[in-house]
């Protein structure tokens, strides 16, 4: 028969993996000594200078870039009355046509404006607004294109060209009433 003696049952139902004082030992020092050892490493990780950031170098610029704005809106005057060539010659194109950098012409100079002049108003007028060899568009500036136009004029002018200056166009009330 089968040893179903209640005193051996009682016995072996109440025995668990640790049997020994050493067993015990070890047991103690692996629920509680190692957590805290692990504790202590993720604290000098987290307070470290040199842990990886998420995806960026400068946290701050990372930022930036992901909170920038998509458009910006910007608001002018459309009372205002358009700068004469003059200008927008002082205001813009001087750096370049008084020194003649980067092969512009220079200011005046009728030689080197002469073959530029030959081309004709529109074709001067597309290169300045567009921008050509290493001018940029608008010479970099923020102008309406009437005021490049007068620019051009004004420069070609002076170096012996005879353009009109461009004139700018009439306010619609003003067409509305002379219409009447």
């Amino acid at each position: 028969m089968s040893d179903n003696n209640p005193a051996n049952v009682h016995a072996e139902a109440h025995t668990g993996p640790v049997k020994n004082p050493r067993q015990l030992l070890l047991t103690v020092f692996f629920s509680f000594v190692v957590p805290i050892f692990v504790i202590i490493g993720l604290v000098f990780y987290v307070t470290s200078d040199k842990k990886p950031e998420a995806g960026a170098v400068n946290l701050e610029q990372a930022v930036e870039a992901r909170i920038q704005k998509i458009g910006t809106i910007e608001i002018r005057d459309a009372n205002r009355q358009p700068k004469s060539g003059e200008e927008v010659f002082k205001a813009q194109c001087t750096t370049c046509h008084t020194a003649g950098l980067i092969g512009s012409p220079k200011f005046g100079d009728a030689v080197a404006w002469a073959p530029r002049i030959k081309t004709g108003y529109e074709a001067l007028l597309n290169s300045a607004v567009k921008g050509k060899n290493a001018m940029p568009a608008q010479g970099g500036g923020d102008f309406e294109e009437l005021e490049i136009g007068r620019a051009v004029v004004y420069m070609a002018n002076t170096a012996g060209a005879k353009f009109e200056e461009p004139k700018a166009p009439a306010a619609p009330a003003a067409t509305a009433s002379a219409a009447k």
